[in-house]
Protein backbone atom coordinates (compact mmCIF):
# COMPACT_ATOMS: atom_id res chain seq x y z
CA UNK A 1 0.00 0.00 0.00
CA UNK A 2 1.50 3.33 -1.05
CA UNK A 3 1.77 6.35 1.26
CA UNK A 4 -0.83 8.25 -0.77
CA UNK A 5 -3.27 5.35 -0.52
CA UNK A 6 -2.76 5.17 3.24
CA UNK A 7 -3.38 8.91 3.51
CA UNK A 8 -6.57 8.73 1.48
CA UNK A 9 -7.81 5.80 3.56
CA UNK A 10 -7.04 7.69 6.78
CA UNK A 11 -8.87 10.78 5.54
CA UNK A 12 -11.88 8.70 4.49
CA UNK A 13 -12.10 7.15 7.94
CA UNK A 14 -11.79 10.53 9.66
CA UNK A 15 -14.54 12.07 7.55
CA UNK A 16 -16.74 9.02 8.07
CA UNK A 17 -16.28 9.09 11.85
CA UNK A 18 -16.96 12.85 12.02
CA UNK A 19 -20.09 12.49 9.87
CA UNK A 20 -21.42 9.67 12.08
CA UNK A 21 -20.62 11.79 15.15
CA UNK A 22 -22.57 14.70 13.64
CA UNK A 23 -25.63 12.48 13.10
CA UNK A 24 -25.35 11.09 16.64
CA UNK A 25 -25.07 14.54 18.21
CA UNK A 26 -27.99 15.75 16.10
CA UNK A 27 -30.25 12.95 17.36
CA UNK A 28 -29.14 13.53 20.95
CA UNK A 29 -29.88 17.25 20.55
CA UNK A 30 -33.34 16.42 19.21
CA UNK A 31 -34.10 14.08 22.12
CA UNK A 32 -32.80 16.14 25.05
CA UNK A 33 -34.54 19.26 26.31
CA UNK A 34 -37.18 20.59 28.68
CA UNK A 35 -39.91 18.60 26.90
CA UNK A 36 -39.91 14.84 27.49
CA UNK A 37 -39.30 13.18 24.10
CA UNK A 38 -38.00 9.77 23.03
CA UNK A 39 -36.04 8.36 20.10
CA UNK A 40 -39.32 7.08 18.60
CA UNK A 41 -40.81 10.59 18.68
CA UNK A 42 -37.77 12.03 16.90
CA UNK A 43 -37.89 9.32 14.26
CA UNK A 44 -41.60 9.85 13.62
CA UNK A 45 -41.11 13.63 13.44
CA UNK A 46 -38.44 13.19 10.76
CA UNK A 47 -40.00 10.39 8.71
CA UNK A 48 -43.79 10.46 9.05
CA UNK A 49 -46.80 12.74 8.66
CA UNK A 50 -48.18 11.91 12.11
CA UNK A 51 -49.25 14.94 14.14
CA UNK A 52 -49.45 15.22 17.91
CA UNK A 53 -48.14 17.64 20.54
CA UNK A 54 -44.70 16.06 20.91
CA UNK A 55 -44.07 15.60 17.21
CA UNK A 56 -45.31 19.10 16.40
CA UNK A 57 -42.94 20.49 19.03
CA UNK A 58 -40.05 18.56 17.50
CA UNK A 59 -40.86 19.61 13.92
CA UNK A 60 -41.68 23.26 14.50
CA UNK A 61 -39.44 24.23 17.41
CA UNK A 62 -36.58 21.83 18.07
CA UNK A 63 -35.81 20.69 14.50
CA UNK A 64 -35.40 24.20 13.01
CA UNK A 65 -33.33 25.14 16.04
CA UNK A 66 -30.91 22.25 15.54
CA UNK A 67 -30.75 22.86 11.78
CA UNK A 68 -29.87 26.46 12.63
CA UNK A 69 -27.15 25.18 14.96
CA UNK A 70 -25.67 23.07 12.16
CA UNK A 71 -25.87 26.01 9.75
CA UNK A 72 -24.29 28.54 12.10
CA UNK A 73 -21.57 26.17 13.30
CA UNK A 74 -20.60 25.21 9.74
CA UNK A 75 -20.62 28.83 8.57
CA UNK A 76 -18.46 30.13 11.43
CA UNK A 77 -16.09 27.15 11.29
CA UNK A 78 -15.44 27.55 7.56
CA UNK A 79 -15.18 31.36 7.72
CA UNK A 80 -12.65 31.08 10.55
CA UNK A 81 -10.60 28.53 8.61
CA UNK A 82 -10.54 30.76 5.52
CA UNK A 83 -9.52 33.78 7.53
CA UNK A 84 -6.70 32.02 9.37
CA UNK A 85 -5.38 30.50 6.15
CA UNK A 86 -5.58 33.72 4.18
CA UNK A 87 -3.98 35.97 6.81
CA UNK A 88 -1.61 33.32 8.24
CA UNK A 89 -2.78 34.60 11.61
CA UNK A 90 -3.52 31.85 14.19
CA UNK A 91 -5.71 34.22 16.23
CA UNK A 92 -7.84 35.36 13.30
CA UNK A 93 -11.59 35.16 13.79
CA UNK A 94 -14.53 36.42 11.69
CA UNK A 95 -15.20 39.04 14.35
CA UNK A 96 -11.85 40.55 13.46
CA UNK A 97 -13.36 41.84 10.22
CA UNK A 98 -15.94 43.94 12.05
CA UNK A 99 -18.75 41.51 11.21
CA UNK A 100 -20.30 41.37 14.67
CA UNK A 101 -19.92 45.09 15.27
CA UNK A 102 -21.39 45.86 11.85
CA UNK A 103 -24.37 43.59 12.51
CA UNK A 104 -24.97 45.15 15.92
CA UNK A 105 -24.79 48.65 14.44
CA UNK A 106 -27.29 47.78 11.69
CA UNK A 107 -29.59 46.19 14.28
CA UNK A 108 -29.57 49.28 16.48
CA UNK A 109 -30.15 51.50 13.46
CA UNK A 110 -33.08 49.39 12.27
CA UNK A 111 -34.76 49.20 15.67
CA UNK A 112 -34.32 52.95 16.13
CA UNK A 113 -35.66 54.14 12.78
CA UNK A 114 -37.95 51.23 11.79
CA UNK A 115 -39.50 50.12 15.10
CA UNK A 116 -42.14 48.05 13.30
CA UNK A 117 -39.54 46.09 11.30
CA UNK A 118 -40.24 42.36 11.20
CA UNK A 119 -37.70 39.65 11.90
CA UNK A 120 -36.72 39.22 8.27
CA UNK A 121 -36.04 42.93 7.87
CA UNK A 122 -33.83 42.83 10.95
CA UNK A 123 -31.98 39.79 9.61
CA UNK A 124 -31.33 41.47 6.28
CA UNK A 125 -30.20 44.65 8.06
CA UNK A 126 -27.75 42.66 10.19
CA UNK A 127 -26.38 40.93 7.11
CA UNK A 128 -25.89 44.25 5.32
CA UNK A 129 -24.29 45.75 8.43
CA UNK A 130 -21.88 42.83 8.68
CA UNK A 131 -20.95 43.29 5.03
CA UNK A 132 -20.37 47.02 5.60
CA UNK A 133 -18.07 46.24 8.53
CA UNK A 134 -16.04 43.92 6.32
CA UNK A 135 -15.90 46.44 3.48
CA UNK A 136 -14.66 49.13 5.85
CA UNK A 137 -11.82 46.90 7.04
CA UNK A 138 -11.16 45.91 3.42
CA UNK A 139 -11.01 49.60 2.46
CA UNK A 140 -8.56 50.42 5.26
CA UNK A 141 -6.36 47.55 4.09
CA UNK A 142 -6.24 49.01 0.58
CA UNK A 143 -5.16 52.49 1.65
CA UNK A 144 -1.56 51.52 0.92
CA UNK A 145 -0.23 49.44 -1.93
CA UNK A 146 1.23 46.91 0.48
CA UNK A 147 -2.31 45.57 0.82
CA UNK A 148 -3.34 43.27 3.65
CA UNK A 149 -0.81 42.18 6.23
CA UNK A 150 -1.71 40.30 9.44
CA UNK A 151 -0.85 43.31 11.61
CA UNK A 152 -2.78 45.75 9.40
CA UNK A 153 -5.78 43.43 9.39
CA UNK A 154 -5.81 43.20 13.19
CA UNK A 155 -5.46 46.96 13.63
CA UNK A 156 -8.07 47.79 10.99
CA UNK A 157 -10.53 45.24 12.38
CA UNK A 158 -10.08 46.45 15.95
CA UNK A 159 -10.50 50.09 14.98
CA UNK A 160 -13.60 49.53 12.84
CA UNK A 161 -15.17 47.23 15.45
CA UNK A 162 -14.63 49.80 18.20
CA UNK A 163 -16.06 52.57 16.02
CA UNK A 164 -19.19 50.64 15.02
CA UNK A 165 -19.75 49.36 18.56
CA UNK A 166 -19.58 52.91 19.90
CA UNK A 167 -22.11 54.05 17.28
CA UNK A 168 -24.45 51.17 18.13
CA UNK A 169 -24.24 51.93 21.86
CA UNK A 170 -24.87 55.63 21.22
CA UNK A 171 -27.95 54.90 19.11
CA UNK A 172 -29.26 52.40 21.68
CA UNK A 173 -28.96 54.88 24.54
CA UNK A 174 -30.32 57.87 22.62
CA UNK A 175 -33.40 56.00 21.32
CA UNK A 176 -33.81 53.98 24.57
CA UNK A 177 -33.65 50.58 22.85
CA UNK A 178 -30.67 49.14 24.74
CA UNK A 179 -32.73 46.25 26.13
CA UNK A 180 -33.99 45.17 22.70
CA UNK A 181 -30.50 45.33 21.20
CA UNK A 182 -29.02 43.37 24.11
CA UNK A 183 -31.62 40.60 23.77
CA UNK A 184 -30.62 40.09 20.13
CA UNK A 185 -26.85 40.36 20.56
CA UNK A 186 -26.80 37.90 23.48
CA UNK A 187 -26.58 35.15 20.86
CA UNK A 188 -28.74 32.04 20.66
CA UNK A 189 -31.01 29.82 18.59
CA UNK A 190 -34.24 30.38 20.53
CA UNK A 191 -37.23 31.03 18.29
CA UNK A 192 -35.57 30.06 15.01
CA UNK A 193 -38.18 29.34 12.32
CA UNK A 194 -38.17 27.57 8.98
CA UNK A 195 -38.80 30.90 7.26
CA UNK A 196 -35.58 32.34 8.68
CA UNK A 197 -33.63 29.24 7.69
CA UNK A 198 -34.93 29.41 4.11
CA UNK A 199 -33.41 32.87 3.91
CA UNK A 200 -30.05 32.05 5.48
CA UNK A 201 -29.20 28.49 4.39
CA UNK A 202 -28.78 29.27 0.65
CA UNK A 203 -26.18 31.95 1.47
CA UNK A 204 -24.27 29.55 3.71
CA UNK A 205 -24.32 26.72 1.16
CA UNK A 206 -23.08 29.05 -1.60
CA UNK A 207 -20.29 30.32 0.64
CA UNK A 208 -19.13 26.83 1.59
CA UNK A 209 -19.25 25.65 -2.03
CA UNK A 210 -17.09 28.57 -3.20
CA UNK A 211 -14.62 28.06 -0.35
CA UNK A 212 -14.24 24.36 -1.26
CA UNK A 213 -13.77 25.33 -4.90
CA UNK A 214 -10.92 27.70 -3.92
CA UNK A 215 -9.44 25.45 -1.21
CA UNK A 216 -6.39 24.44 -3.26
CA UNK A 217 -5.51 28.10 -3.88
CA UNK A 218 -6.07 28.85 -0.20
CA UNK A 219 -3.65 26.09 0.81
CA UNK A 220 -0.88 27.59 -1.32
CA UNK A 221 -1.76 31.09 -0.12
CA UNK A 222 -1.57 29.96 3.52
CA UNK A 223 1.97 28.65 2.98
CA UNK A 224 3.49 31.52 1.01
CA UNK A 225 2.00 34.36 -1.00
CA UNK A 226 5.22 34.59 -3.04
CA UNK A 227 4.88 30.94 -4.04
CA UNK A 228 1.24 31.55 -4.96
CA UNK A 229 2.25 34.43 -7.22
CA UNK A 230 5.05 32.32 -8.71
CA UNK A 231 2.52 29.61 -9.57
CA UNK A 232 0.45 32.12 -11.48
CA UNK A 233 -2.25 32.76 -8.91
CA UNK A 234 -4.02 36.12 -9.04
CA UNK A 235 -3.72 36.61 -5.30
CA UNK A 236 -5.66 39.89 -5.09
CA UNK A 237 -8.53 38.35 -7.05
CA UNK A 238 -8.57 35.23 -4.86
CA UNK A 239 -8.35 37.26 -1.63
CA UNK A 240 -11.22 39.46 -2.72
CA UNK A 241 -13.43 36.45 -3.42
CA UNK A 242 -12.46 34.84 -0.12
CA UNK A 243 -13.26 38.03 1.80
CA UNK A 244 -16.68 38.07 0.14
CA UNK A 245 -17.16 34.43 1.15
CA UNK A 246 -16.22 35.25 4.77
CA UNK A 247 -18.77 38.05 4.73
CA UNK A 248 -21.47 35.75 3.37
CA UNK A 249 -20.78 32.99 5.88
CA UNK A 250 -20.13 34.92 9.06
CA UNK A 251 -22.63 37.63 8.16
CA UNK A 252 -25.38 35.05 7.69
CA UNK A 253 -24.53 33.45 11.02
CA UNK A 254 -24.52 36.78 12.85
CA UNK A 255 -27.85 37.72 11.25
CA UNK A 256 -29.38 34.45 12.48
CA UNK A 257 -28.05 34.14 16.05
CA UNK A 258 -26.38 37.45 16.93
CA UNK A 259 -22.99 37.74 18.59
CA UNK A 260 -21.20 34.36 18.60
CA UNK A 261 -17.45 34.63 19.19
CA UNK A 262 -14.65 32.02 19.37
CA UNK A 263 -16.20 29.31 17.17
CA UNK A 264 -14.35 30.59 14.11
CA UNK A 265 -11.17 30.68 16.18
CA UNK A 266 -11.34 27.25 17.80
CA UNK A 267 -12.69 24.95 15.10
CA UNK A 268 -9.92 25.44 12.45
CA UNK A 269 -7.21 24.70 15.03
CA UNK A 270 -8.98 21.53 16.15
CA UNK A 271 -9.48 20.43 12.54
CA UNK A 272 -5.86 21.02 11.51
CA UNK A 273 -4.74 18.98 14.51
CA UNK A 274 -6.91 16.11 13.23
CA UNK A 275 -6.48 16.30 9.47
CA UNK A 276 -3.45 18.48 8.69
CA UNK A 277 -2.98 21.86 6.96
CA UNK A 278 -4.40 21.05 3.51
CA UNK A 279 -7.44 23.29 3.08
CA UNK A 280 -9.01 20.89 0.57
CA UNK A 281 -9.82 18.84 3.67
CA UNK A 282 -9.76 21.55 6.35
CA UNK A 283 -12.72 23.43 4.80
CA UNK A 284 -15.25 20.54 4.71
CA UNK A 285 -14.05 19.17 8.04
CA UNK A 286 -14.41 22.62 9.63
CA UNK A 287 -18.03 22.66 8.46
CA UNK A 288 -18.69 19.28 10.09
CA UNK A 289 -16.83 20.03 13.33
CA UNK A 290 -18.35 23.51 13.60
CA UNK A 291 -21.82 21.99 13.29
CA UNK A 292 -21.03 19.38 15.96
CA UNK A 293 -19.65 22.00 18.34
CA UNK A 294 -22.68 24.28 17.95
CA UNK A 295 -25.12 21.40 18.49
CA UNK A 296 -23.31 20.37 21.68
CA UNK A 297 -23.25 23.95 22.98
CA UNK A 298 -26.95 24.44 22.26
CA UNK A 299 -27.86 21.11 23.89
CA UNK A 300 -25.90 22.05 27.02
CA UNK A 301 -27.66 25.40 27.07
CA UNK A 302 -31.06 23.69 27.00
CA UNK A 303 -30.31 20.98 29.57
CA UNK A 304 -27.94 22.42 32.21
CA UNK A 305 -30.71 24.32 33.98
CA UNK A 306 -33.88 23.00 32.30
CA UNK A 307 -36.56 24.21 31.84
CA UNK A 308 -34.63 27.49 31.87
CA UNK A 309 -32.03 28.13 29.19
CA UNK A 310 -28.39 29.04 29.60
CA UNK A 311 -27.31 31.42 26.81
CA UNK A 312 -25.34 29.54 24.17
CA UNK A 313 -22.97 32.48 23.80
CA UNK A 314 -21.97 32.07 27.47
CA UNK A 315 -21.17 28.38 27.00
CA UNK A 316 -19.16 29.08 23.84
CA UNK A 317 -17.26 31.89 25.60
CA UNK A 318 -16.42 29.67 28.60
CA UNK A 319 -14.93 27.11 26.23
CA UNK A 320 -13.42 29.62 23.84
CA UNK A 321 -11.49 31.87 26.23
CA UNK A 322 -9.27 29.07 27.67
CA UNK A 323 -8.69 27.84 24.11
CA UNK A 324 -7.69 31.35 23.05
CA UNK A 325 -5.20 31.60 25.92
CA UNK A 326 -3.86 28.14 25.05
CA UNK A 327 -3.22 29.21 21.44
CA UNK A 328 -1.49 32.39 22.65
CA UNK A 329 0.74 30.34 24.98
CA UNK A 330 1.64 27.96 22.15
CA UNK A 331 2.40 30.85 19.83
CA UNK A 332 -0.36 29.72 17.47
CA UNK A 333 1.14 26.28 16.89
CA UNK A 334 -1.58 23.76 17.81
CA UNK A 335 -0.62 21.10 15.25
Amino acid sequence: MTKETQLNKSLTWKFTIESILLLAVFFIAMILGAADTAVKDVWLALTSDIKNDKITLLREIRLPREVAGITVGAALGVSGAIMQGMTKNPLADPGLLGLTAGGNFALALTLAFIPSANYFTIMIACFIGSAIGTLLVFGVGLIKRTGFTPVKLILAGSAISAFLTALAEGISIYFKISKNVSLWTAGGLIGTTWGQLKLVIPFVLIGIFISIFLSRQLTILSLSEDVAVGLGQKTKYIKTILFIVITILAGSAVALVGNMAFIGLMIPHIVRAIIGPDYRFVIPMSAICGAIFMLIADTLGRTIHAPYETPVVAIVAMLGLPFFLFIVKKGGQTY
